[in-house]
This record gives structure tokens, C-alpha cells and sequence, in this order.
């Protein structure tokens, strides 16, 4: 499912414009950005939890030049699902093919 897609669904279930339903969804997933960039994380029960995730500095390789990078402490996001959600995927017997981009001649 895309953006589109989510986008049509939520209009036709709620009866809202879809240029309103974009326009919540833009601003939704610009506010988890910047909450996240600011160092917060975003908490909503019964769905899960935005959060950052820090990864200690380390020494990579680059293997084409064969020599040791300084690799800094940084910050990722990631998402940790609540577990009235992963109950309700388990439910799921098989999941639905995704046709998204770069699934093409497969």
C-alpha cells in the first residue's frame, strides 16, 4: 500500500476530502520527524512507539580501499510496535503480495 493508497482508504471510510486527509497525514509524519529529531519520542497506546535508538561509535572498513573508517556515535529512528498490534498481524495466515515499486518481473 503507498500513500495514495492509505489516502483513498481513510477518505472513503471517513467521509473526509482526501486533499484534508493528506494534509493531516504530511503534517502527522512531519511532527513524528521533527519530535524525534528534537531527541523526544512519541508514545500512542494500542499502536506503538516512535522512538530514537543511539548506535555507538565503531571503527567500518571500506573495502575497496582496504582501510579502517571511524564510524561516529549516532542517532536512528526506529519503531516499536505495541503489543495489541503484534497480536493482531500474528492473526494475519499469509500475507498479501506486495506490488510496490521494484517488485516488478519478480
Amino acid at each position: 500500500m503507498r500513500k495514495a493508497d492509505l489516502v483513498n482508504q481513510i477518505s472513503e471510510k471517513t467521509g473526509i476530502p482526501k486533499v484534508d486527509v493528506l494534509v493531516t497525514l504530511e503534517t502527522m509524519f512531519k511532527e513524528v520527524k521533527d519530535t524525534l529529531a528534537g531527541g523526544e519520542n512519541i508514545y500512542i497506546r494500542g499502536f506503538g512507539s516512535f522512538i530514537t535508538k543511539k548506535r555507538a561509535a565503531k571503527i567500518g572498513r571500506n573495502i575497496k580501499k582496504n582501510i579502517a573508517v571511524h564510524i561516529p556515535e549516532h542517532y536512528i529512528p526506529a519503531f516499536k510496535p505495541a503489543k495489541e498490534f503484534v497480536a493482531e498481524v500474528k492473526k494475519l495466515k499469509e500475507p498479501k503480495p506486495d506490488d510496490g515499486p521494484g517488485d516488478e518481473g519478480i
